[in-house]
């Protein structure tokens, strides 16, 4: 014979010890509290949840609680009222849990009693519906789109690096990228610059950029600086950003990037490509090597030649340009292992991917503990060095 809900709930109060809404505030606000999970459905969430609580759907539960509890944990599960959360204390008992219990009356008493709650911000339906493959992963999820939303990304060139790099951030929703270009497009930009169309030709470049992720995605604030960055600008264009792109095709635009990096503690995604091969790794600031750690003085001139006068595969530049927006993703959320310490080089011709270890230089001029950090004249640097970096480069 069926049991009726009433049955099942009287069941479950002998079965799940309850926490009253005093004691877990007082632990709460000792900083010594147990996890708090709230099953409500989305809706009842974004009206108010304990501060700190995690959200897991009832219906989610059982696939999604080993995300974030092992069966040794300390678990107060809450719902409206305290009637479902006891069901569900029933359900992770079942599956192991052995330190589960249910707050008595949920979080209307919660709230009734006074004490803070917060309201969080919420995706709309419309940003719900655009961004349902990222909530769908554990590791973002709702609260990770809206940092992504909330996030700005600093792009150096809007060329064959940054046209795919830009396009896909702007698609996963980060909400501010900025474009440092003051070139304009030409034809022969379009086998590998796919941000821009041929009826954009003569546009700036930025201009460009900005006219293909409005059309992408309407969330997505573009800001446009048409000029080249510059020891003189370059900390004020950094300082708005939450992570730096690096496209360009030239050392003295990367040594300036890599020390604007360490003066402002921002992260750098840093890749280059050339013919059939590309390179790419991730500087965060002091938590790893610098650019200088790896190529401590830039290269010949001659023995460093352009895309220009060497040529690359236009589709080259669509997957470096990928791994570096896939990079500042993963250090805007603070998941996965990015690429610092860590060179990654891809042949396209072969198929192959090869990681070698980059370690930090303890007598880096840059970022070593004696290092005297300024700006130099990097032009006339990069313009006037011996062959004697040459070996390490072409590496």
């Amino acid at each position: 014979m069926a049991r009726s809900y009433q049955d099942l709930l009287a069941s479950a109060r002998e079965q799940v010890p309850e926490v009253q809404v005093p004691d877990l505030a007082s632990r709460h606000a000792s900083g010594d509290g147990p996890l708090v999970i709230d099953i409500r459905e989305q809706h009842e969430w974004d009206q108010g949840h304990i501060p700190g609580s995690v959200h897991i759907p009832r219906s989610f539960l059982e696939s999604r609680i080993a995300g974030v509890a092992r069966p040794g944990t300390e678990v107060v599960l809450s719902c409206a009222s305290g009637q479902r959360s006891l069901l569900a204390g029933v359900t992770l008992q079942d599956m192991g849990f052995e330190n589960v219990a249910s707050l008595a009356g949920g979080f209307q008493r919660w709230k009734q009693s006074g004490n803070d709650f917060d309201v969080p911000q919420t995706l709309t339906p419309d940003q719900r519906s655009r961004y349902s493959r990222h909530v769908l992963i554990p590791e973002i999820g709702e609260a990770g789109q809206i940092k992504l939303l909330n996030s700005k990304a600093l792009l150096i060139g809007a060329g064959g690096l940054g046209s795919p790099a830009a396009f896909y951030l702007a698609a996963a929703g980060v909400g501010t990228i900025g474009l440092v270009d003051d070139d304009v497009v030409e034809a022969s930009n379009l086998q590998r610059q796919i941000i821009h169309t041929t009826d954009r030709v003569g546009m700036n470049k930025g201009e460009s950029a900005r006219v293909a992720i409005e059309a992408l995605n309407p969330d997505v604030t573009v800001n446009t600086y048409p000029y080249r960055v510059s020891r003189d600008n370059v900390l004020n264009l950094i300082s708005d950003y939450d992570v730096i792109i690096d496209g360009t095709d030239n050392f003295p635009t990367r040594y300036l990037m890599s020390d604007a990096s360490l003066m402002t503690r921002v992260p750098l995604i840093h890749a280059s490509i050339l013919r059939f091969e590309g390179h790419a790794s991730t500087f965060l600031p002091y938590e790893g090597p610098c650019y200088r750690c790896l190529f401590p003085e830039p290269p010949p001139p001659d023995l460093a030649p352009s895309c220009g006068e060497a040529g690359v595969l236009g589709v080259l530049c669509g997957v470096m340009g990928n791994i570096m927006a896939t990079e500042a993703i993963k250090v805007l959320l603070g998941i996965g292992d990015p690429l610092a310490g860590r060179l990654m080089i891809y042949d396209a011709l072969d198929m192959a991917f090869t990681e070698l270890k980059i370690r930090r230089d303890p007598d880096c001029p840059a970022c070593g503990p004696n290092a005297q950090l300024e700006f130099r004249d990097y032009e006339a640097w990069c313009s006037g060095v011996g062959a004697h970096t040459a070996a390490a480069v072409a590496r």
